[in-house]
């Protein structure tokens, strides 16, 4: 099996550090993110060319705050210190951290001092915008630091110390805000030595070669299908590695959009070995979130059932050990922290619990991907491009999209309700311009007028946005006049809705999905 270079990315907690990894892979270089507390570990393992500390909530002068194995810093492999990375480098050697008089956070503008490691795309004086968030400074550098650059509030906002080849950043390469930050990155990839060996055409090689192991030579499979272009990608990659030993089910949860399962069938006919299996749960899974509000339970009842409804096909395909899930790396961070501190946001469905209750031996090919590798690995396994540009849909429906109480009438509102916006997203040709846009049916009722009578109604919410990665997401900008369309047909055509809102909330500090 073909061993990548490699760049370690060590979590200290932060929000985005997967950020980091997504921003360096998109340079062909691969990346792995590693709890602090285990990184040492890692990097011996592995010997990285290349090594970046992440940011994080902690100050490093509080007691139990995350600290590095000193020995790290003797590896003599090059090391970037961003934020709170910067803070744990500064410290071990020898420098001091102070608590800041001016917090800052936000854009800030850093000037350029000298034009040396992951500052060599700028040109000595010149100005760059970039963004900070921290409440301490670096008040003295460790003996052979230097400074590259500076912000009117931060005294070091870039340090070197290149006979060690280590650097630090005050600010966020990794995020949006920071217009240049991939090239700060690439630059220390750069110096690192990387050659960008990674590509989505030696990671399919490599999963097939994993796939077939993990399987082995006779073991049967049974995908989750739920026609996403997750579980589809990773169903079109099992499938190459082991042929008609895979078996794609479709589990009609009943919490489906309109027409989700016909259009499924149609997806992936002539498309498999064997024929997609469909099997009809709606009734289970809508009677085990009768008078269910809570978000939390509502999925860990939806992945109870499904797990009971695969249970019960898979007894019908005889040899089948193996479940494949299209988990990616998002899933994973939002769930869970990876095996560092960052905090958990909620409960993912293909992460929550499941294969703790499965008879079945768990294959995740996409755990380690991205939603936009995930469908630069589609292309490349020969999707066709409307299945790979399917906006994301999530594992427990419509049910943390109906709030409240999920019934079958007020599923089938919502359903209308969201095909209608659907529709008119694409013929204003938005549609790849968005990475979501869906309609959450409220527990809110709004009193309004219809010919001329009093009406008490469901308002429904409209949440569009755009993003790269689903780790931050902005509210999508959509006309005036598409959205007016969109309101005034969902309330005309759908029975039981009144009043219709737009959501103008970014993630952080919303999720994408309301619940």
């Amino acid at each position: 099996m073909a061993h990548h270079q490699t760049l370690i990315v060590v979590d200290f907690g932060s929000q985005v550090t997967q950020l980091i990894a997504r921003c360096v892979r998109e340079q062909g270089v691969y990346a792995e993110i590693v709890p602090f507390n285990k990184a040492l570990e890692r990097i011996q393992a592995v010997n990285p060319l290349g090594i970046v500390l992440s940011g994080g909530p902690s100050s490093i002068y509080e007691e139990h705050s995350p600290k590095l194995d000193p020995a790290v810093f003797e590896t003599g492999v090059p090391v970037l210190g961003i934020c709170y990375g910067l803070y744990v480098m500064v410290d071990a050697l020898g420098g001091s951290v102070v608590s800041a008089t001016d917090r800052e956070y936000g854009g800030a503008t850093l000037s350029v001092e000298t034009s040396s490691g992951p500052l060599s795309p700028f040109e000595a004086g010149s100005e760059q915008t970039v963004w900070m968030s921290h409440g301490d400074h670096v008040e003295v550098l460790p003996e052979g630091f230097n400074r590259l650059g500076r912000t009117p509030n931060c005294a070091f906002a870039a340090i070197e110390d290149p006979q060690r080849r280590m650097w630090g950043v005050q600010f966020h390469p990794e995020v949006f805000h920071t217009p240049r930050g991939r090239e700060i990155l690439g630059a220390f990839t750069t110096l690192c030595g990387f050659d960008g060996d990674w590509t989505m055409a030696a990671f399919v090689e490599e999963a097939v070669e994993k796939i077939r192991v993990a399987v082995g030579e006779s073991g049967h499979v049974i995908c989750g299908l739920s026609g996403g272009v997750d579980s589809s990608v990773a169903a079109m990659l099992v499938e190459k590695a082991i042929g008609d030993r895979l078996h794609c089910v479709f589990v009609d949860n009943g919490l489906l959009r309109k027409n989700e399962r016909q259009e499924v069938e149609r997806m992936f006919e002539g498309k498999l070995h064997n024929p997609l299996r469909v099997v009809d749960a709606a009734d289970a899974f809508l009677s085990q979130l009768a008078g269910v509000t809570d978000p939390e339970v509502k999925r860990k009842r939806i992945g109870a059932t499904f797990i009971d409804a695969f249970d019960g096909e898979a007894g019908t395909i005889g040899g089948a050990k193996y479940l494949v899930q299209g988990t990616l790396y998002p899933d994973v961070i939002e769930s869970v922290s990876v095996g560092g501190p960052s905090s958990t946001i909620k409960t993912h469905h293909n992460v929550g619990g499941l294969p703790e209750r499965m008879h079945m031996t768990v294959v995740e090919p996409l755990r380690a991907l991205f939603k936009d590798e995930v469908r630069k690995l589609g292309l490349e396994l020969g999707m066709d491009e409307d299945m790979v540009w399917r906006h994301p849909f999530p594992g427990p429906g419509l049910a943390v999209r109906v709030l409240g109480e999920v019934t079958q009438e007020r599923c089938d509102k919502l359903r209308e309700a969201d095909a209608i916006i659907i529709e008119e997203i694409r013929k204003a040709g938005l549609y790849r311009d968005l990475w979501q846009v869906f309609g959450v049916l409220l527990p809110v009722n709004s009193v309004g007028v219809m010919g001329d009578g009093r009406t008490y109604e469901n308002a429904l919410a409209i949440r569009a946005v755009s993003s790269t990665d689903a780790m931050t997401a902005d509210w999508a900008k959509l006309p005036y006049e598409v959205l007016g369309i969109m309101s005034n047909r969902i309330i005309n055509e759908v029975r039981g809705i009144n009043r219709v809102c737009y959501d103008i909330s970014s993630k952080p500090p919303a999720t994408i999905e309301w619940e």
